[in-house]
């Protein structure tokens, strides 16, 4: 996977990027990153890459030229035109099925805006995808993009030690992760579920199973309506939702 991130920041992605588990990655060479400065294709010396809006209104607006340049300049060694993603709010929600397709793709060129964002008519030209990591606004996309990047990595074959990992984790299935515990087996009065320490594999797959659905219907219900549950799981579902509701009442 290489990834290319077009930034007025550089050294915000390269050292967010470089280190933990995507910098591993990038050492051995499964994920490679460019980041490439747009104001090194500004025209002026003070490498100004933000002008006025047409129109009026409060705050400065990217231009056009710097940002299709430095678009260029990573097109021009990647195989075919790439996907080029666009951090902003007004952009697809970003989700775990969104980083499981795109780490299919070879190249990914994320575009990060700043200031009141990019001339439109650059977006027309060279985005293919629009996307948001949630309903708020940041200073700039590089924050985004290094989101999206972690994520995204974590789905490329190698990249993490247990490639099971990436799979059992919240969201895989649209479901939550189930509770996990360490040593010691008590803390602070608190002991590890018996389960976890039998031994019988059938068991703790199902206390987990169980678990899962449990922590989606209490945190995130929304993700239930598209989980792939079976009809003894939904019926476990109507249950402890009846079982809450008369436990508010009481």
């Amino acid at each position: 996977m290489n990834f290319h991130v077009l930034t007025l920041f550089p050294e915000m992605i390269e050292n967010g990027m470089n280190t933990s588990i995507t910098g591993r990655a990038i050492a051995k060479g499964l994920l490679t990153l460019e980041t490439v400065n747009i104001r090194d294709f500004a025209f002026n010396k003070h490498q100004k890459v933000d002008d006025y809006t047409y129109g009026g209104g409060a705050g400065m607006l990217m231009q056009a030229e710097p940002v299709y340049l430095a678009y260029e300049s990573v097109a021009a060694h990647t195989q075919g035109k790439p996907r080029v993603v666009y951090l902003t709010p007004q952009g697809e929600i970003f989700n775990q099925s969104m980083a499981r397709e795109m780490a299919q793709e070879k190249d990914l060129v994320f575009l990060c805006g700043h200031y009141e964002g990019i001339d439109e008519r650059v977006l027309e030209e060279i985005v293919t995808d629009y996307v948001s990591i949630g309903d708020y606004v940041l200073t700039g996309g590089e924050l985004p993009a290094m989101v999206m990047m972690d994520s995204i990595s974590r789905m490329v074959p190698g990249v993490l030690n247990n490639e099971e990992s990436g799979e059992t984790e919240s969201f895989a299935g649209n479901l939550l992760e189930y509770p996990q515990y360490s040593r010691p087996e008590e803390w602070h009065g608190k002991k590890v579920p018996e389960v976890l320490m039998s031994g019988h594999h059938a068991n703790i797959d199902k206390w987990r199973r169980e678990q899962s659905i449990i922590r989606t219907a209490q945190r995130r219900p929304d993700l239930l309506k598209k989980a792939d549950l079976s009809n003894k799981e939904w019926n476990f579902v109507r249950q402890l939702k009846k079982q809450w509701k008369e436990e508010e009442t009481k």
